[in-house]
């Protein structure tokens, strides 16, 4: 025993307490009932800060990753809890929105003094304590059964946050998100079976050592990969994301983009980066970053196609998603075909991180301007910027630092990417890259042209706003920006060293400049029957036609159908290269 406990590092116990303290904060709000839900997670929430920042500067002080090994009982009979810088920052940052949003959701699921005790408070922080402890399990697993359970989990919390109001709309929604997540666990585990069957453990590490070339890897690797697309909404497996946030609360939707999908996204990097690094192979890195393409693409269009500024951001999200998932094929190492730890993955996770910030303001900031104007209809939103205007401002930062614009960590993240790519030439991801500031850029500038226009009569806020929320809001924003001051680690000589030269502001302006283009283009008008010139009329075809095809691919025989078919396009792609 006391060998396998000096294999747990100084400051291992740190890592369960991570888990752990969600879950208890959660059991104790359920014992000490509804009145003092908010109470007991506002005091787990600071506890969980502490903890991630504690791990953050054991490791720094350490100088390696954190392992602590459960029950004393190695591997692979045991399960080891391990921190690497990935992790590290993933906890961390979860542990920051959590924040955010803890803040943002006091002013809407609040149970005050004397008022009747009502379901959606209680529930909502429970479930919110529970996503965040099962997320901090995905990050800190080195166990594919452990990663199984951890992703149960957040399913099971992050469905209920969907249909809080008890709707039957919201019901249909969450019911589509619980079944096709429950599809994407059945590939999962059935990958996790073969990967056993293969290698006698489910440990990474150990499975990093002993995993071989063989058709049971490659159906392990290709089943696992499309089960975890399926719980990320990576297109074309997107038909649970736009619905679920089509009639959740705003506090619920911050959390199912910013926080649910990250935890079956970096369960891939690990099954690739680390557990087979060798073994998937250029084509079929090259088939996870076009799928990633397809969403920037597809999600982006459906984006400014949106009435409704919520799934504005709902297909944002989608778009979103695509860019994590660019890193892979620029991860390869061209000698050997195996991906590496560097630049490329260090942009996706901060890409990521950028994410989770300024995406949960996005949507606080879309459910400020909900409860100021009374509806969220973005062709009505002229005087918008008066009434609601903190709300306006972090819908802003929020998009900019989506565009990937100097400072935004997301600025940092794509010259990364585009400096992996033009190191190994792949030319195609640059121009994407590039392209797709433009595209993020086209939404953002047609909701703020909409907000600052002057309105027929002036607008009144329906309800006042909430000082706290828009502090939250507008700080989570902010950090979108501050991330790029904060990055995972050492920088390519020269990378950021004009960041502010003429060029960089030159590229600002284009992408703003084709953004507004696109916007004028592609943009739903109030009147989409009134007479248009040949491109309008040619780029509302296009539109519609991106509509049509997102309505089909959300079908379930056609999501089966792709679920399945991703998943033999990874097996042979691999195969074919062996």
């Amino acid at each position: 025993m006391s060998a396998v406990l000096a294999a747990s590092t100084p400051g291992g116990l740190l890592l369960p307490a991570a888990v752990l303290v969600p879950f208890v904060g959660m059991m104790l709000a359920l014992v000490l009932g509804a009145r003092n839900v908010q109470r007991v997670a506002a005091l787990t929430i600071v506890a969980g800060l502490g903890v991630a920042i504690a791990i953050v500067a054991t490791a720094a002080q350490i100088a390696a990753p954190l392992e602590y090994v459960l029950g004393a009982w190695a591997p692979p009979l045991g399960i080891v809890l391990r921190a690497d810088g990935p992790a590290i920052a993933m906890l961390l940052a979860i542990a920051v929105v959590v924040v955010g949003v803890g803040l943002y959701a006091s002013g809407d699921f609040a149970t005050p003094k004397g008022a009747p005790e009502e379901r959606a408070p209680t529930v909502y922080w429970l479930l919110l304590l529970a996503v965040w402890g099962s997320l901090n399990l995905c990050f800190l697993s080195g166990d594919l059964f452990t990663l199984y359970v951890a992703l149960e989990l957040v399913t099971f919390a992050g469905v209920p946050l969907v249909c809080l109001d008890g709707k039957g709309e919201t019901l249909r929604a969450a019911l589509r998100y619980l079944v096709f997540a429950l599809a994407g666990s059945i590939f999962y585990l059935l990958g996790a079976v073969l990967f056993y069957g293969e290698t006698g453990t489910l440990d990474i590490t150990m499975i990093a050592e002993r995993a071989h070339a063989s058709p049971a890897t490659f159906a392990a690797i290709g089943a696992m990969t499309a089960g975890l697309l399926a719980k990320t909404a990576l297109f074309p497996l997107h038909l649970w994301l736009p619905p679920a946030h089509a009639g959740a609360p705003p506090a619920a939707s911050a959390v199912l983009s910013a926080l649910v999908v990250k935890g079956s996204f970096f369960i891939v990097v690990r099954l690739w980066f680390d557990a087979v690094p060798a073994l998937p192979g250029p084509a079929a890195a090259q088939l996870l970053a076009a799928l990633g393409a397809g969403a920037i693409v597809v999600g982006n269009v459906l984006a400014l196609r949106q009435e409704r500024l919520k799934l504005l951001v709902a297909y944002s999200t989608v778009a979103q998603i695509g860019y994590l998932f660019l890193m892979f094929p620029l991860a390869l190492d061209p000698a050997t075909g195996a991906l590496l730890r560097g630049d490329a993955l260090t942009a996706g996770i901060l890409q990521a991180i950028s994410h989770a910030t300024a995406k949960a303001a996005m949507f606080m900031a879309a459910g400020m301007i909900y409860a100021a104007l009374g509806h969220d209809r973005i062709a009505d939103f002229a005087g918008a910027a008066r009434a609601a205007p903190a709300a306006v401002l972090a819908f802003a930062l929020g998009g900019v630092a989506l565009m990937g614009i100097v400072p935004s960590g997301a600025y940092v993240a794509k010259k990364l990417l585009l400096d992996a790519a033009d190191a190994s030439g792949q030319w195609w991801w640059t121009a994407l890259l590039q392209g797709g500031g433009a595209l993020t850029a086209a939404y953002v500038v047609l909701v703020l042209f909409r907000a600052l226009a002057r309105p027929q009569e002036p607008v009144a806020p329906k309800k006042p706003a909430d000082r706290t929320q828009a502090v939250a809001t507008l700080a989570l924003a902010a950090l979108s920006f501050v991330l790029a001051f904060a990055t995972l680690g050492p920088l390519p000589d020269g990378l950021l060293s004009s960041a502010f030269s003429s060029k960089e502001l030159l590229a600002t302006a284009a992408i703003l400049g084709a953004g507004a283009l696109l916007a004028a283009g592609l943009g739903r008008r109030r009147d989409e029957t009134a007479p248009a010139g040949f491109a309008r009329r040619t780029a509302l075809g296009i539109g519609r036609a991106f509509e049509c095809a997102d309505t089909m691919l959300r079908r379930w025989p056609v999501a089966g159908i792709s679920l399945l078919a991703i998943t033999s396009l990874f097996v042979a792609l691999m195969a074919a290269v062996r």
